[in-house]
C-alpha cells in the first residue's frame, strides 16, 4: 500500500470514531512527517486526500482542522414529542464546515465582502446557483436570477411591485405558508383564497377566480406543501400553468424542499413555463440552517428592472460573507455531500410519520406518492380543538392546528399539523398513538 493511502486510512478512521473531534487542529505538516517517517510530499497529498472527502479542512497560515462529523440525523434528548417545529436541531446544521467555509470567504474576498455589493446578489454566487438550478430543471439566464435574504424577503418584494399585467389581487392556497399569510394581513393587501386538501384543488374554482378577480400571482407549493405536506400530480401543475397562460396570471412557485425530492422525475411548474409566467423561489434555510438568510429568485424578464430596484431600496444587498461562503459551499461540493446526508436522514423520518399514521389511524391513513416531513390529520367536527392539544400538552406531545396558516374570514379546516423534522425518531410512534388515543377520548369533544 502506498504510503500516503495508509496516511490517509489511519487519520480516516480516527475522525470517523470520533478519536479526533470536529474542531481539532491536527500537527504541522512537518510534525507529521516526522511522526510518520516520511516525506513532506507524501503527509499533504494524504491531507488533500483527507480535504477531497471533506474530512479536514484548511485555514491558510494555520494548518488543518477536521470538519464536523457526518449528519446523523438525530436530535438532542428532549422529554417533549415535539410535533411542532419545522426547524432541525442546531446540532444538525454543518457550522463547522460552514465556518471553514466562511474562513475561505474572508481570505478569498478580502475588501470585497466588506463594501456594499449588488442588489441582483454576489455575481460569481449566482453564476453557482445557476448550475444547481439545473439540477432541478429550472434552466434561466444570470440576469433572470436575484439572491435574496430568504425567500421572505422575494415574497415581500414581489408583493409591493408593480407586474405587466397591471393588477392588485393575490391568491393564495388555503392554507399556506404562515409568515406570508402574516405579511399580507400587516401590509393589507388585496387577497384572495383558494382552498387546497390532501386531493389537491378545484382546477374550475381556479378558472373561476382567474377569470373573474384581477389576479396579479398565484402563490403555490406545488411540492410538499406547507403545511400540509402534499404535492401537485403532473396534470394538476400542467393545468395550473394553462390557466395562469390564459387568463394572464403570474405564478409564484416556492420550491422551498426541492432539495429533498427523491423522484427526480418531478418537475417544478416553472420547468414547463413557455410563456415566462412563472416565478421560482428557493430556500437554502431547510437544507442549510435557517440563519443563513438566503434564497433565490428566479424572474421573467419583464420583472427584473422593478424587483431590482425595490430590493436596492430595501436592503443595498443581501450579506455579501453569507453568500460568498455559500458559494464555496457548493463549488468545493460540501453542499452536496451534506444535501445527501440530510435527504436520506429526513427520508427516513418521512417514512417512520408515515407508518405511525398508517398503523394508529383505525380508518386507514392515506400515503402520497411523495411524502416529506409534514403531515396533517383532518379533525372531527364535534372535537375539541383547545382540549386535545392541551391532554396532549400535559403528556408532552406538542402539537398545534393550522389556525395561523389561514386568511381572516377564509374558513378554516379543523386540521391537526405534524412536522417531525425536529422530532425525538425514539418516541415518534409512541407521540403518534397518543396523538389517537386522545382523538378516542369522549372527553375531548363537545356534547
Amino acid at each position: 500500500m502506498l504510503k500516503y493511502v495508509a496516511l490517509f486510512n489511519e487519520f480516516e478512521s480516527l475522525i470517523q470514531n470520533g478519536r479526533l473531534k470536529a474542531g481539532f487542529k491536527l500537527p504541522s505538516i512537518r510534525q507529521l512527517s516526522d511522526q510518520h517517517q516520511c516525506s513532506k510530499s507524501t503527509v499533504l497529498k494524504a491531507l488533500q486526500e483527507l480535504e477531497k472527502r471533506h474530512l479536514i479542512y484548511a485555514v491558510p497560515k494555520s494548518g488543518y482542522y477536521v470538519v464536523q462529523k457526518e449528519f446523523d440525523g438525530k436530535s438532542e434528548p428532549t422529554m417533549d414529542i415535539d410535533f411542532v417545529t419545522s426547524a432541525p436541531a442546531w446540532n444538525q446544521f454543518p457550522y463547522h464546515d460552514f465556518q471553514h467555509c466562511i474562513n475561505k470567504a474572508i481570505d478569498t474576498y478580502q475588501q470585497e465582502l466588506f463594501i456594499y455589493g449588488t442588489p441582483k446578489g454576489l455575481p460569481s454566487l449566482i453564476k453557482v446557483i445557476q448550475k444547481q438550478l439545473e439540477q432541478y430543471q429550472v434552466f434561466a439566464k444570470e440576469e433572470q436570477i436575484f439572491i435574496t435574504s430568504g425567500v421572505q424577503q422575494a415574497l415581500s418584494l414581489l408583493t409591493l411591485i408593480p407586474f405587466p399585467n397591471e393588477r392588485t389581487h393575490i391568491l393564495v392556497e388555503q392554507p399556506s405558508y404562515h409568515l406570508f399569510v402574516e405579511q399580507l394581513k400587516a401590509y393589507k393587501i388585496s387577497v384572495l383564497g383558494i382552498e387546497r386538501t390532501a386531493e389537491g384543488i378545484d382546477l374550475g374554482e381556479l378558472e373561476r377566480i382567474f377569470r373573474d378577480q384581477e389576479i396579479k400571482f398565484f402563490y403555490t407549493m406545488p411540492r410538499f406543501h406547507n403545511p400540509l405536506g402534499t404535492s401537485y400530480s403532473k396534470m394538476e401543475r400542467v393545468e395550473i400553468l394553462k390557466l395562469a397562460v390564459k387568463y394572464g396570471v403570474y405564478i409564484v412557485e416556492d420550491d422551498y424542499l426541492a432539495d429533498f425530492e427523491e423522484n427526480m422525475k418531478v418537475d417544478p411548474i416553472f420547468s414547463e413555463d413557455t410563456h415566462n409566467m412563472v416565478i421560482y423561489l428557493k430556500s437554502f434555510s431547510k437544507i442549510m440552517f435557517p440563519g443563513l438568510r438566503i434564497g433565490v429568485a428566479v424572474l421573467p424578464k419583464p420583472l427584473t428592472d422593478s424587483f431590482q430596484l425595490y430590493k436596492r431600496t430595501a436592503d443595498i444587498d443581501s450579506s455579501m460573507i453569507s453568500q460568498a461562503a455559500l458559494e464555496i459551499y457548493i463549488k468545493s461540493g460540501m453542499f452536496k455531500h451534506h444535501r445527501n446526508k440530510v435527504r436520506l436522514s429526513y427520508s427516513l423520518r418521512a417514512n417512520l410519520l408515515y407508518d405511525a399514521l398508517e398503523k394508529h389511524s383505525a380508518s386507514g391513513f392515506y400515503r402520497p406518492a411523495s411524502i416529506c416531513m409534514n403531515a396533517h390529520i383532518i379533525l372531527p367536527h364535534r372535537l375539541n380543538s383547545t382540549y386535545l392539544i392541551n391532554n396532549l400538552q400535559n403528556q408532552q406531545v406538542r402539537v398545534e392546528t393550522m389556525g395561523q396558516n389561514y386568511l381572516d374570514g377564509f374558513p378554516q379546516g379543523k386540521i391537526l399539523k405534524l412536522n417531525v423534522s425536529n422530532t425525538n425518531i425514539q418516541k415518534l410512534d409512541h407521540g403518534i398513538a397518543l396523538i389517537f388515543k386522545e382523538l378516542n377520548n369522549k372527553e375531548n369533544y363537545y356534547l
